[in-house]
C-alpha cells in the first residue's frame, strides 16, 4: 500500500474507535478486555458477495518462529526493512506499533468485494467507446482484543494534525470519514469487537448490513466448510478462502480493462474448481504453504496417478533444479481431448502434426505415445563445451513400457540431425552405449541412451550425459539438501519441483543476473531450497504443498 495511504490508516483507526465508545465507555471496555476474533468471527461481518478473504494472524508466537531462520545478514536486512516501514507509517506522530497498536489489534481479515463500476463522470471521454470499467474493492476487519488499549490509542490520536474527520449515521452505526489530501477512508466499530475499514463508504455500509442480519461470507455456500476447516499448517500466519473460484475469476476479469471477456470454454475449465483454501505457516524446516482445491468430479477430466519417485535416483547429486512427474502420455491425451472445445488450440495442434509428418514423425505416437511412465527434467551444472557460457545443461529421463517405439523415434531424430550436417556418433559412458550429436570444436550438443531396459535419457551437452550415464556419482535422492527440502512434503504425490538455492546461485548465468543486487543475494543466501508437490486423493480433491526451506539462524 502507498506510504501516504498506510500512514493515513492510523488516524482513521483512532477516529473509529473514539466514535464507537468515547470516554464514557471506559468502564465497559475495561470489563470486557480480552475478547478476540477468529476467522469465522471476522467473516460474519463480511458481506456474502465477497469473492475471497484472507485471514492474517497477529499472534506474536507464530511470527516469532521466523526468527529461528536466516543468516545474520538476512536478519539485519529484515529488521532494517521493518524499522523503515515503522518510520514511514508513524513518521508524523509519536505512535509506536509495539506500544500503541500491538496490545489491542487482533487478527486481520482482508476481504475482496466485487469491483465497483466507475462513476458516470469518469466515462465522459470525447469520442471514446463506452466501456464501463470497474475498480477494486476491499474491506479490512481488525479484531479488537483489548478494548481499553484501543480506546487509549484512539484518545492519543485525537489531536492528529492535517486530518479531517466527519461522522455520519447508517442504520444506527457511526461511520467515520477520515480525509487527508482529498483521500478518504471510512471506518466503523461493530459490537465493540471488530474495527471495519475500507476506501469506499459503500463497502462499510455493506458490512453494517451484514452485521444487522444480511447474509455473510461465513454462511455463503462453499465458504462455511473451508472457514471451519482451514488448512492444517503449524504456526499459521495466514489462511486464504475462495468459496467460488470460477465466480471470482469471472468477476475480476470483468472488472479489468486489459482482460477480454472469458470465452465459454475457459469458463467451463474454471468451473472444474469449486473452492480453494490455502494456509501459510512456519515449522522447524521453513515456511510451508498448503492449498486444497475442491473439484467437481463430473467436470474434472484429468486422470491423476501418483509417482513412485524412483526417477530422482537417476540424477547426480549436483542437480540444482528438478521437475518430476508421471504419465506424460495421459496428460497429452487429456489435452488433445480438451482441444476439441478450443478451435485455436486444435488448429495449432494440427499444424504441428502436419509439420512433423514432413520428417516422418507422428506427434501423438512417436513423441508422446511412449512416455507412459515416470519422467523428470533436471538442470545440472557444467562449464564445458557448448555449455561454457550458460554454466549448466539439462537432462530428460523417461521410464517407458514401449522401448521399441522410443528407440524408433530416437533413430528418426538421429537421421534428421544427419541431414543438418550434424555428426552423429556412438560413445561408451559408464558401460552404456550413448549416441551423441557432435559439433566441431565444441563436443556434443545432445546425447541420448538407455540407463536400463526401461529408462531412456536425453541430455543437452556431453558433460551432462556423462553425469547421467556414469552411475559412480552419488544420486540426487541421497543428497542432504534434497532430503531436507522434499522429505517432509506429502506422500504419495504426483512428482516434485525442487531447487537447491546454494547450487543455483553458483551457476554463471544466474550469478550474473543477481550480482548487482546485494539485498537479493543476502535473502537468497538464507534459503536452503524450494520444494513443491501435489496429489489428488480422489477426483473431487487436489492438494498442493510448497516448502521454502530456510537455513537456521546462526546469530549468537
Amino acid at each position: 500500500m502507498p506510504e501516504s495511504k498506510s500512514k493515513f490508516l492510523i488516524p482513521a483507526v483512532g477516529a473509529a474507535v473514539l466514535a464507537a465508545g468515547g470516554i464514557a465507555a471506559y468502564t465497559y471496555f475495561k470489563a470486557s478486555s480480552g475478547a478476540s476474533s477468529d476467522a469465522l468471527g471476522s467473516a460474519k461481518v463480511v458481506p456474502s458477495t465477497a469473492l475471497m478473504a484472507t485471514y492474517i494472524t497477529t499472534d506474536s508466537q507464530a511470527w516469532a518462529k521466523l526468527q529461528q531462520f536466516g543468516t545474520p545478514e538476512a536478519q539485519k536486512l529484515v529488521a532494517k526493512g521493518l524499522e523503515n516501514f515503522n518510520k514511514q507509517m508513524f513518521s508524523d506522530s509519536n505512535v509506536s506499533y509495539e506500544k500503541d497498536i500491538k496490545p489491542w489489534a487482533g487478527s486481520v481479515m482482508i476481504a475482496v468485494l466485487p469491483p465497483n463500476p466507475v462513476k458516470p463522470a469518469q466515462l465522459k471521454v470525447p469520442n471514446a467507446p463506452i466501456n464501463v470499467q470497474q475498480e477494486s474493492n476491499i474491506l479490512i476487519i481488525v479484531g479488537i482484543k483489548d478494548k481499553l488499549s484501543a480506546l487509549n490509542f484512539a484518545n492519543k490520536l485525537k489531536s492528529q494534525k492535517g486530518v479531517k474527520f466527519q461522522e455520519s449515521d447508517y442504520k444506527g452505526q457511526k461511520i467515520i470519514e477520515t480525509t487527508e489530501n482529498s483521500k478518504p477512508t471510512y471506518s466503523v466499530v461493530l459490537n465493540n469487537s471488530h474495527l471495519v475499514l475500507a476506501p469506499e463508504k459503500q463497502a462499510v455500509e455493506k458490512a453494517i448490513d451484514t452485521f444487522k442480519g444480511e447474509s455473510s461470507f461465513a454462511n455463503k455456500e462453499g465458504a462455511s466448510s473451508i472457514l471451519n476447516k482451514g488448512v492444517d499448517v503449524k504456526n499459521s500466519l495466514a489462511q486464504i478462502y475462495v468459496p467460488d473460484y470460477a465466480g471470482m475469476v469471472q468477476q475480476l476479469a470483468a472488472g479489468s480493462p486489459q482482460t477480454k471477456q472469458l470465452p465459454p470454454q475457459a469458463l467451463a475449465q474454471l468451473k472444474q474448481i469449486k473452492s480453494v483454501v490455502a494456509g501459510i505457516g512456519v515449522d522447524d524446516v521453513g515456511v510451508r504453504v498448503k492449498a486444497i482445491a475442491n473439484l467437481d468430479p463430473q467436470l474434472n477430466k484429468f486422470q491423476y496417478q501418483s509417482s513412485p519417485g524412483n526417477i530422482v535416483g537417476q540424477f547426480p547429486t549436483g542437480t540444482f533444479a528438478l521437475i518430476s512427474g508421471n504419465g506424460i502420455s495421459r496428460g497429452w491425451e487429456t489435452l488433445v481431448e480438451e482441444s476439441k472445445n478450443y478451435p485455436e488450440m486444435k488448429q495449432g495442434l494440427e499444424q504441428v502434426r502436419g509439420q512433423l509428418k514432413f520428417v516422418n514423425i507422428d506427434l501423438d505416437k512417436d513423441i508422446f505415445g511412449w512416455m507412459n511412465g515416470e519422467f523428470a527434467f533436471g538442470a545440472i551444472p557444467s562449464n564445458q563445451g557448448v555449455l561454457a557460457n550458460v554454466g549448466f545443461g539439462g537432462a530428460l529421463v523417461f521410464d517407458t513400457s514401449d522401448r521399441k517405439t522410443a528407440e524408433a523415434t530416437l533413430t528418426k531424430l538421429d537421421t534428421l540431425a544427419k541431414t543438418q550436417q550434424i555428426n552423429v556418433a556412438n560413445r561408451n559412458i559408464g558401460g552404456k552405449d550413448v549416441t551423441e550429436w557432435q559439433i566441431p570444436r565444441q563436443g556434443a550438443l545432445l546425447a541420448h541412451g538407455w540407463l536400463d531396459q526401461d529408462t531412456v535419457f536425453v541430455a543437452l551437452g556431453g558433460p551432462v550425459a556423462e553425469a547421467i550415464g556414469d552411475r559412480k556419482n552419488p544420486s540426487l535422492d541421497n543428497s542432504d539438501t534434497f532430503k531436507a527440502v522434499t522429505g517432509s512434503l506429502q506422500k504419495p504425490n504426483g512428482g516434485y519441483f525442487y531447487m537447491d538455492m546454494d547450487k543455483t546461485q553458483t551457476v554463471p548465468l544466474i550469478k550474473s543476473l543477481i550480482s548487482s543486487d546485494a539485498n537479493a543475494i543476502t535473502i537468497l543466501s538464507s534459503i536452503r531450497g524450494l520444494g513443491f508437490t501435489a496429489n489428488s486423493p480422489d477426483k473431487s480433491t487436489s492438494q498442493l504443498e510448497m516448502l521454502l526451506a530456510l537455513k537456521p539462524n546462526t546469530a549468537k
